[in-house]
């Protein structure tokens, strides 16, 4: 398969993009939404949790107390590690069989997977072609305070938690720009869009087709 990384830091507008490449007929594979099901009730994953972090991070209906624990893991990158440690591992497994299940009915259509922390856990090796979406760091800040309620300190402890924006940067093979209007944003999604399909279906027809990073 085709297998496209999606990634950029915390308020980029990464959403955005991921909808409209759906959109164009690229099939979403969503890494949060999958960190949100490998940690349901009744999961090994949240169980495990329990086991590291205590009861404090469960909700009365026994269901992941997501502030709590990010309040935890925010402010100690011991305790992170500890979480990636748990959530990653299963949420790779399941996001092979998503893949997978993605192509079933037609091996040419491009899977975008969907993953904030690209960088930091998985790399840019295993995927055909990444795609960053990107702002700069100061723009993500004041998006985070003015759109989503943050204080300043909330929003400099979420942004560098992640991998900066050059780390970032250094692994795309084709760069969304946000920062300038969302009609930009959008257009340079319709072009991304273009290239991945056409990338798609030459690793489709045979492994001599072209790539834009070497990677397929």
């Amino acid at each position: 398969m085709f297998v496209c990384g999606l990634t950029g830091g915390i308020a980029a507008g990464k959403s955005v993009v991921s909808r409209r490449l759906a959109e164009r007929g690229a099939a979403h594979v969503d890494a949060d939404q999958l960190a949100r099901e490998v940690v349901a009730p009744g999961t090994p994953g949240l169980e495990a949790i329990r086991r590291r972090f205590g009861d404090d991070v469960l909700t009365p209906s026994g269901e992941l107390d997501r502030p709590a624990l990010g309040a935890l893991v925010f402010s100690d990158p011991a305790a992170r590690r500890d979480l990636e440690a748990i959530t990653h591992p299963a949420v790779r497994e399941l996001s092979r069989r998503r893949m997978e299940e993605a192509v079933a009915d037609d091996p040419a259509r491009v899977v975008v997977y969907d993953v904030p922390l690209l960088v930091e856990t998985r790399g840019a090796a295993e995927f055909d072609v990444v795609v960053v979406v990107h702002a700069p760091r100061e723009v993500r800040l004041a998006r985070l305070v003015e759109l989503r309620g943050m204080t300043p300190e909330e929003a400099v402890r979420r942004v560098d938690a992640q991998a900066d924006d050059e780390a970032r940067l250094a692994v795309a093979d084709l760069v969304v720009d946000s920062s300038i209007s969302l009609e930009a944003t959008l257009a340079r999604a319709d072009e991304v869009a273009e290239v991945l399909r056409s990338l798609s279906a030459a690793k489709a027809a045979g492994p001599s087709g072209p790539s834009v990073s070497g990677r397929s």
